[in-house]
């Protein structure tokens, strides 16, 4: 391998970590959003996101991929390759999220909810200062799970040309007839980003720990 073909594997490197962090950070607040729906039981909106959830959760990525960005066009919205991934990135992703916040919002002890609004405390500062705080605690490792798995579903996203990872070491194998150490380079990039995760998960629930010992 020349050093153009590793840059080449670096710069999938980059389009992998950047469609992962704004399918994550697209996707974790509407998947918080669509699991509050549920939870309030709102009559007609609560069996939309279930039937959003169900669906895009047993669509393949790389299906659901496919479909918007041949589907779109024919109904006159342009899309590019990268905007069909990060459309398929955050629906997929917020539909996983959904249903870890929705999980931990049904084991949410309602009382102290009913207790901070038996007090005057209004909605929004009770779900900020009760609930959010526990929710995020309990949801943490399945969230941080789906996040690992999203940046390892990204190569699904060649299929419409978007060159990551995966995309550039199998091109470079190609054309060097030498598949091994292009994926070799693959996965020693993939273990740090997925780690740097991980770690950033411990590390917040260090602190999580550390301030409720100190209260």
């Amino acid at each position: 391998m020349s050093g153009g073909d590793i840059a080449a594997i670096f710069q999938g490197a980059i389009v992998t970590v950047t469609l992962s962090l704004i399918g994550i950070l697209i996707g974790l607040p509407i998947g918080l959003g669509l699991a509050l729906l549920r939870w309030a039981n709102v009559p007609v909106l609560a069996r939309i996101v279930a039937l959003y959830v169900s669906v895009s959760r047993a669509t393949p990525l790389v299906t659901l991929l496919l479909l918007l960005f041949f589907a779109l066009p024919n109904i006159g919205v342009p899309v590019s390759p990268t905007s069909a991934a990060v459309l398929a990135l955050v629906m997929n992703t917020s539909a996983f999220n959904c249903e870890v916040w929705r999980s931990a919002l049904a084991n949410f002890p309602k009382d102290q909810y009913e207790a901070a609004q038996s007090v005057g405390m209004r909605a929004g500062l009770r779900f900020r200062r009760i609930v959010l705080p526990q929710i995020v605690r309990v949801s943490l490792p399945g969230l941080v799970n789906e996040m690992s798995m999203l940046i390892k579903a990204t190569p699904a996203l060649a299929v419409v040309g978007v060159v990551d990872i995966t995309r550039a070491a199998v091109r470079i194998g190609a054309q060097t007839y030498k598949p091994l150490p292009p994926f070799l380079v693959a996965i020693a990039l993939y273990v740090p980003i997925v780690f740097v995760l991980v770690s950033l998960q411990r590390w917040i629930e260090r602190r999580q720990l550390a301030a409720k010992v100190a209260a």
